[in-house]
């Protein structure tokens, strides 16, 4: 995929103008968002996304367009299930409704970055070292095992990195600072919960980028789409925050829906490595004869799997209260 220079500045540029409108509205007007709001926006986004990928796959070709809209949904569904956490956070530290804009805004921000410079690192990665993806995809097989086991996220906003500041750092429980990283009481300068509330953020920020990056390098290795796909995947994670609130909590088997997802995609760089295979203490150094699963086989089992997964959680919450 041959993507010019113009391409790049303006796809950063345009991303850098929406963080930069997105936070000049909310700091101009800090509010719990009304649901009208939420759909106005999140529609946009969805609408940019689907836009982007056709005029890639005009102007690039099918091939390229089928991997960033593979990558897009998957990436847009482990964001989903990253607003639990996001949720998790609010609840453990009592953010008042006023501040969670604020405070979502920089946790996407944060998981911006950390994911830019991952997508980086595994490019080079993948250039320098081809067999990187065995490491991809045991690491993907490990990743959905635990994502299986471990659906409630009991641990995620008291982690260890808030537990040490907690220890060692002078911190208060009260919110009358508002969106102050610190305050002053007497001669102390006091940490207030939202600088807590964004060191938790940030922490589970760069554990999901650990995790989503490998995921979507098994889906194209094209470092562009990689960007851009993870861009579209945050871009309304904010307004989907606030749109979606309870029905978040009805979505009962997303977890092992990702974890199928993270296994199935981990298998595919696992026979991707193999199929590429230059380790000399695997069949000699020589390619290994498997098959490799086609990106648009890759597209419909992940629609499929979220499609299912929405559905049977429905289904299961509704049974549940009746």
């Amino acid at each position: 995929m041959n993507v010019s220079t113009i391409e790049w500045v303006i796809t950063l540029g345009v991303t850098l103008a929406i963080l930069a409108l997105d936070v000049l509205i909310i700091g101009r007007r800090p509010h719990e968002p009304s649901r009208r709001e939420c759909v106005t926006a999140l529609s946009i986004y969805i609408a940019l996304a689907v836009a982007f990928g056709v005029w890639v796959w005009q102007a690039h070709g099918s091939q390229y367009g089928v991997e960033f809209f593979a990558g897009w949904l998957t990436e847009y569904s482990l964001s989903v299930d990253n607003l639990f956490i996001f949720i998790i956070i609010m609840a453990s530290f009592k953010v008042p409704k006023r501040y969670q804009q604020q405070a979502l805004m920089v946790g996407i921000v944060l998981a911006l970055v950390f994911r830019g410079i991952f997508i980086a690192l595994g490019a080079v990665a993948i250039k320098e070292f081809s067999w990187i993806f065995y490491v991809f995809g045991a690491f993907l097989v490990i990743t959905a095992i635990r994502l299986a086991l471990d659906t409630e996220h009991d641990d995620d906003a008291d982690n260890t990195v808030v537990r040490l500041a907690k220890t060692y750092l002078n911190t208060t429980d009260d919110w009358s600072g508002g969106l102050k990283l610190y305050v002053k009481q007497g001669s102390k300068r006091l940490l207030t919960p939202m600088f807590l509330v964004i060191l938790a953020l940030a922490t589970t920020d760069l554990l999901f980028a650990v995790d989503s990056i490998p995921a979507i390098y098994g889906l194209t290795s094209e470092p562009y789409l990689v960007f851009t796909a993870n861009v579209f995947a945050l871009m309304g994670l904010r307004q989907l925050y606030f749109l979606l609130g309870d029905l978040l909590n009805r979505l009962v088997y997303l977890s092992q829906g990702l974890a199928f997802i993270l296994c199935f995609i981990g298998v595919k760089l696992l026979l991707h490595a193999l199929h590429e295979n230059t380790l000399p203490f695997i069949n000699g150094g020589e390619p290994v004869g498997v098959p490799e699963i086609p990106t648009l086989l890759s597209l419909a089992v992940i629609v499929l799997t979220l499609l299912l997964t929405m559905i049977a959680s429905l289904v299961k919450t509704r049974m549940d209260a009746a």
